[in-house]
């Protein structure tokens, strides 16, 4: 559902994205970790499409997201650590936009706002611009708006930021479900307790290179720590560091 094959990016003399691949199946749960400044956001952006590789490919259900972009993006819900709303829309309207973006009919674009709205708990804000609502409510509405056309593949980079408890629990929620009937979810994410809790696999990126993919015992039994992920996470990206330096 999601392939990388030799995915590489480079700004100038700064290759932040070195020969990535990294095949995810569908259905599958997928968590990408890494420090600041590793390469997680670069290499989503290539994957949405948002950005074109220097070299290698990105595909989308065996769609080139650079050759083939509509038949990738008909597939495809991207939500960036920064949504774009227009503002001066309701949350109903957007709804109405996306859906009509994906060129979905009326009835279904209703049907699928009505379910995203009341799992969403959007109900008090639906039909309020979206200038006004809250950081946390304007995330949910752009998870919201994204899962709209039913995507087989959905990319989130940050997914909790400025969620409380209960909503930040909504959202792993839904991603899990809606993986386990099918759809490939990529999140890239700082909290290591999202990757703890409901990844199938975790992928490990440091300086721009995918150091390590695996189940949680994998990559326990790669790093030589038994105890939780961050103290696998350490120790890989210490040790990469350290094996850098040598």
């Amino acid at each position: 559902m999601i392939e990388l094959d030799q995915l590489v990016k480079k700004f100038g003399g700064l290759t932040a994205v070195n020969q990535v691949s990294l095949r995810i199946n569908r259905g599958e749960f997928f968590a990408v970790l890494g420090p600041n400044a590793a390469g997680k956001t670069t290499m989503i952006k290539m994957l949405a499409g948002l950005i074109k590789p220097t070299t290698g490919r990105a595909l989308i259900c065996g769609f080139d997201i650079q050759t083939q972009p509509l038949e990738a993006r008909r597939r495809l819900a991207y939500v960036p650590d920064f949504p774009f709303l227009y503002d001066k829309l309701t949350a109903r309207e957007f709804f109405r936009f996306v859906g009509q973006l994906f060129q979905l009919d009326p009835a279904r674009i209703e049907q699928n706002s009505k379910e995203l709205v009341a799992r969403f708990h959007l109900a008090d804000y639906v039909d309020r611009a979206l200038e006004g609502l809250s950081h946390g409510t304007r995330q949910r509405v752009a998870i919201a708006a994204a899962l709209l056309h039913d995507p087989e593949v959905f990319v989130i980079d940050e997914p909790m930021v400025g969620l409380d408890p209960q909503h930040a629990r909504i959202v792993k929620d839904v991603l899990k479900e809606r993986s386990l009937k099918g759809m490939t979810v990529l999140v890239s994410t700082h909290q290591l307790s999202i990757a703890e809790e409901m990844a199938d696999r975790i992928g490990i990126i440091h300086e721009g290179k995918l150091i390590a993919v695996g189940t949680r015992e994998e990559l326990r039994t790669r790093s030589g720590s038994s105890g939780q992920l961050e103290d696998v996470f350490l120790a890989l990206t210490t040790g990469q560091m350290q094996s850098n330096l040598a």
